[in-house]
């Protein structure tokens, strides 16, 4: 929604073509269709990166909240909680990095997401993650990689 009033507030966009889509973002069910609201609005900078770290504690991202392209999680000690089955997600393809010592984590991607865990590599405990039978085209495609040392990293898809 924020990049939507965004472009209307530079001019990209109408007054009319906002409000369609904005309720066409309010009522999507699919990550597809609210990809599709946003299909030609001018690309924001595709390489935008973020960290999160932690030396220790815990480190959570749920709810409602912006997933950069590429995210790199670091912690040495302690746990990690992405939950992205309500966050928005604009581009194809993100790019998790994981950099984790001790601890457990744990993903929770969306319904429709495709994951790809072949550049994880882990010290001590096998990834848990079963993929999907059946899963609806067009979702976000989350890769996984970097290390993790003392841990387990569970990966589920979100229920709904």
């Amino acid at each position: 929604m924020q990049r939507l009033q965004e472009a209307y507030t530079v001019g990209h966009i109408s007054h009319e073509e906002l409000d369609e889509r904005l309720q066409q973002v309010l009522t999507a069910k699919t990550h597809s269709e609210t990809v599709s609201a946003l299909a030609s609005l001018p690309e924001q900078n595709a390489g935008t990166t973020s960290t999160i770290a932690a030396a220790g504690g815990r480190i959570q991202r749920r709810g409602v909240w912006r997933v950069p392209r590429i995210l790199k999680v670091e912690s040495a000690f302690g746990r990690v909680h992405l939950d992205l089955s309500r966050a928005v997600i604009e581009h194809p393809v993100v790019d998790i990095e994981l950099q984790l010592g001790t601890g457990r984590a744990k993903i929770t991607v969306p319904r429709d997401a495709i994951v790809d865990v072949e550049d994880l590599r882990t010290g001590w405990k096998a990834t848990l993650y079963k993929t999907r039978r059946r899963s609806r085209p067009g979702g976000p495609k989350i890769r996984i990689s970097g290390n993790m040392g003392f841990g387990r990293l569970k990966i589920r898809h979100a229920r709904r």
